[in-house]
């Protein structure tokens, strides 16, 4: 998903981006669905490595999210091995990016994904071990 800036805007239109961005403040946009705010569909842009198109900030997060999601107990991913992870796909990001996307979307660190993961492993062992015994 490539960004949408306020600076791509205002280029196409040329005008300055702080007219642009007054223009859009405070409007919504209604679909079917949903009410959104404009500022909605502007994103930061996260460089490529490769130097091609930029990656959306919410594109970057969404695959830390499915990153994380894929884990098992006895792989569970520190920041630090899911920014080698992004950058070979393309995403120059570090691992303190990671961190704050990760900690802005409520997912705990490694340390107590894998404690939480570990807690629930023994939980299901220790309730199929009662089913057996019933």
């Amino acid at each position: 998903m490539k960004p949408l800036t306020l600076r791509n805007i205002a280029h196409n239109v040329r005008m300055h981006e702080s007219n642009v961005s007054r223009a859009t403040a405070g409007k919504y946009l209604a679909t079917q669905s949903s009410i959104f705010l404009f500022r909605y569909f502007f994103d930061s842009p996260i460089h490529s490595i490769l130097g091609g198109n930029a990656h959306s900030a919410k594109a970057v997060r969404y695959r830390i999210k499915c990153l994380i999601e894929q884990e098992l107990l006895d792989t569970v991913m520190s920041d630090n091995r899911i920014a080698p992870t992004l950058r070979y796909e393309g995403v120059d990001i570090a691992r303190r990016t990671i961190a704050k996307y990760r900690e802005a979307m409520r997912i705990p660190s490694s340390i107590r994904r894998r404690r939480l993961k570990k807690i629930n492993y023994e939980c299901l062992t220790c309730l199929n071990r009662y089913r057996q015994l019933c």
